[in-house]
């Protein structure tokens, strides 16, 4: 079987997921050989960094590809791989874009939002997803045979080891050939920093939907407050306008790297866990036992919040003396 993932890099480094796709792919076929894709323009520090994870790389520079364009690595990769390649992506916003069109021109299977592998079968592998909002897992059957298109979901193959490989890299930038494409890359709108810029903060305490009133988040503050930490939450927060913008951990907010991010009241959907980058500590608490988010958490506590939290600021308080 060959197994291929694609790299998603920024300002000369690879993201978390190029290493989580090594894990992911590894636990798919344990005999197989990995090669990582890379394509963007001055890319060869991020082909030696992940050279480190895959058995090879192959190194896609063009000055078209400064921007990740979907459109164009869609019609680029069908001819580039292998037939019945099997292509591993992050599920994040290029790959959602991406994979669906990217399956259909390589004629293979596809499936998207991986959370789990549970081996392979012969050609056949054993696939865990999520649906009803995590509420349900799905455990499905994919036939490798013919080549597959899969995503799988950052942060669920994380960890703090790097396989070490030391593969070779491939400049395979001669062998392509940019489509015309329909879509023009304008500029890049950075989110607004607000008075604190959580994608620097060591330690979070986060706050979802479970806080159920805006007056109930003041009780949040004074646990950050007495922790003398930085405060976030998720999208839903920011839709009720509880909270500004610039404190939204998620694929249509912030990505953060703390050392610890506390999810108070989170129920852990792939759009909210797309922004914790890093495999941080994270500490759950939530009432509802089959949320999500107690499936990456490091410590998991079923419980109201709105009880925990004030005990949790009192014991902080008690502890600073």
């Amino acid at each position: 079987m060959q197994i291929f993932a694609y790299i998603i890099n920024k300002n000369g480094k690879a993201d978390d997921t190029a290493l989580e796709l090594a894990l992911a792919a590894k636990k798919l076929d344990s005999e197989a050989q990995v090669t990582a894709i890379v394509a963007g323009s001055g890319i060869d520090s991020v082909c030696q960094e992940v050279s480190a994870a895959y058995n090879d790389v192959w190194k896609i520079d063009h000055a078209a590809l400064a921007y990740p364009d979907s459109e164009i690595m869609g019609k680029i990769l069908p001819k580039l791989l292998p037939e019945k390649a099997v292509l591993l992506l992050a599920h994040e916003y290029l790959a959602m874009d991406m994979a669906p069109g990217l399956a259909i021109r390589m004629n293979s299977a596809y499936i998207a939002d991986v959370t789990d592998i549970e081996g392979l079968d012969g050609s056949v592998a054993k696939l865990v997803r999520q649906e009803f909002s995590g509420m349900v897992s799905t455990h499905n059957t994919c036939d490798l045979s013919d080549g597959a298109v899969i995503t799988i979901r950052p942060g669920v193959f994380a960890t703090e080891e790097t396989p070490a490989v030391g593969g070779s890299v491939v400049d395979k930038s001669g062998d392509i050939v940019i489509p015309e494409t329909q879509r023009k890359y304008l500029e890049t709108v950075e989110a607004e920093v607000g008075d604190v810029d959580i994608s620097n903060s060591e330690v979070l305490v986060s706050v979802g939907r479970g806080i159920e009133e805006e007056d109930n988040i003041e009780i949040i503050k004074e646990l950050a407050e007495a922790m003398g930490v930085d405060y976030s939450c998720s999208r839903p927060i920011v839709d009720a306008k509880w909270m500004e913008k610039s404190r939204q951990v998620g694929t249509s907010g912030k990505t953060v790297k703390p050392k610890v991010y506390m999810a108070l009241g989170i129920s852990g959907a792939f759009q909210h866990l797309g922004g914790i980058k890093g495999s941080p500590f994270i500490i759950a608490i939530n009432k509802n036992p089959k949320a999500p988010i107690f499936q990456v958490a490091d410590i998991g506590v079923e419980g109201d919040i709105l009880e925990i939290i004030p005990e949790l600021t009192e014991k902080v308080n008690e502890l600073k003396g």
